[in-house]
């Protein structure tokens, strides 16, 4: 008898709205994913491994030739999500905030920040003078990088209106001398209501950009179709000062690799037998990179989240994102986790879900495969960072008040011994901290008040005796 196909289409749909994440409420967001089922006349059902178009309008639509999207592999079987559970075996709490040392360092590292202010990288009212265009009423989430005097610097933004909206907001990539920021240029990457192929961006947000070289920066962001949320990026030529086209960033698990996107993860995840805390929503990947050779080949980490699931990524070309690993023992981890690889022992922070105080630091190793009783810290509600400092490793994590950060160094052979050595308390509004190090100082950029993108430095030496 002649076989009929039956193709059931499954929606997923996450409403979002964090107090505590970006201050962001974000839309409901519809993830559209295909599974092919073979019905025969006796009425049995059996699954059957079948690549089928998750990003189009409609999940049957196959990809066009040369589109900038993949057909996802699928899963023979979707598992099922892990829930998030309170930490059961931390090896104890450090608490910086008690330590006086730190919290006096601060308030000379916090004038020192105030007085070394470089520049301010949104469009502002004298850029849109000289330039044209209207200013920006809201701004968040910087990555920066510096290379021949020139600065770079990434992050979101909304000229409508001062809500952090993803419905209304850009990517954008500013750059400037370092002796000379009157001389900025600002440059639109990708925008709401822009086509994409036969679909159309309907939300923008989370802005990154890392560089392999001194030659282009990949800007990366993430954005959602009709259907999903992507990674997507363009390679930014620093000679020419020229943008590549919009591609799509690959998410590698195993032998599985699929489009960078919601359904993309979860199928790769579970093809391989690995189930993950819940996703939903936008995905982030983390500005810092570290390297570690592998049989010749080196490789870049850094941290994937989206909502409650983190994990461990690394990739040979910043294009196509291979995971490595999510920690194993129970934790209520959630949105932006550090990645710090250092041999074959990768570091690793995250805030975890509201209403709870502490991050928790760990260590994967990556030859035994096992993770290190994690350290919790208190107050730790924000976006973390790790930065190598006079061969020492240092944490910086960031209150959930969003006016500072503290920086903690790390000891690698005991993380129960790690110790406070700055509490920074800007008096103001000091979002999602990100650092870079250039001889003596750490550049910082962070948000003010959604308002400006903001870059300054100190000089870590100073805090060290």
């Amino acid at each position: 008898m002649k076989k009929q196909q039956a193709v059931a289409i499954f929606l997923v749909a996450a409403l979002w709205v964090s107090a505590v994440g970006c201050g962001n409420t974000q839309e409901a967001v519809t993830t559209t994913s295909a599974t092919t089922t073979t019905t025969t006349t006796t009425g049995k059902t059996t699954a059957k491994t079948t690549t089928q178009k998750t990003t189009r309008t409609t999940a049957s639509t196959a990809a066009p030739q040369n589109s900038i999207f993949t057909d996802d592999i699928l899963a023979d079987t979707m598992l099922p999500y892990k829930e998030n559970s309170p930490i059961k075996n931390a090896m104890g709490t450090l608490n910086p905030q008690r330590d006086e040392q730190a919290v006096q360092h601060g308030v000379t590292c916090a004038a020192e920040i105030t007085q070394n202010h470089i520049a301010d990288f949104e469009k502002n009212i004298a850029y849109c003078e000289k330039n044209g265009g209207d200013p920006d009423k809201m701004v968040h989430v910087s990555t920066f990088t510096v290379i021949d005097g020139m600065v770079y610097m990434t992050y979101y933004a909304n000229t409508g209106s001062d809500a952090e909206n993803p419905k209304y907001q850009e990517a954008r990539l500013a750059y400037c001398p370092l002796s000379d920021p009157s001389q900025m240029t600002v440059k639109t990457i990708q925008k709401v209501g822009e086509p994409i192929e036969d679909d159309q961006i309907t939300l923008v947000y989370d802005t990154i950009l890392m560089h392999k070289d001194d030659k282009e920066l990949y800007i990366m962001w993430t954005a959602s179709t009709i259907v999903q949320y992507y990674r997507f990026y363009r390679v930014f030529d620093l000679k020419t000062k020229t943008l590549g086209p919009v591609q799509v960033n690959r998410f590698r698990v195993g032998d599985v690799t699929n489009d960078f996107s919601i359904s993309g993860i979860r199928h790769a995840l579970s093809a391989n037998n690995i189930k993950s805390h819940p996703l939903a929503s936008d995905i982030g990947i983390m500005q810092k990179l570290s390297t570690r050779v592998e049989n010749g080949v080196t490789y870049y980490y850094t941290g994937v989240y989206s909502h409650a699931f983190n994990a461990i990524i690394k990739s040979r070309d910043l294009i196509t994102w291979e995971y490595v690993a999510s920690p194993t023992f129970d934790n209520q981890s959630e949105y932006e986790n550090a990645v710090y690889v250092i041999g074959d022992t990768v570091y690793y922070f995250v805030r975890q879900e509201a209403g709870v105080s502490t991050g928790f630091l760990t260590a994967y190793n990556l030859t035994t495969e096992k993770w290190a009783s994690p350290l919790l810290i208190t107050d730790a509600q924000s976006r973390s960072d790790f930065i190598e400092y006079g061969g020492e490793l240092y944490l910086i994590h960031a209150p959930i008040d969003r006016k500072g950060f503290g920086i903690v160094k790390i000891d690698r052979n005991n993380l129960s011994n790690s110790q406070p050595i700055l509490v920074v308390d800007m008096q103001s509004s000091c979002f999602y901290p990100y650092a870079k190090v250039y001889g003596d100082d750490v550049y910082i950029s962070y948000t003010v008040d959604r308002k400006h993108i903001r870059l300054s430095k100190f000089n870590l030496k100073n805090y060290l005796s």
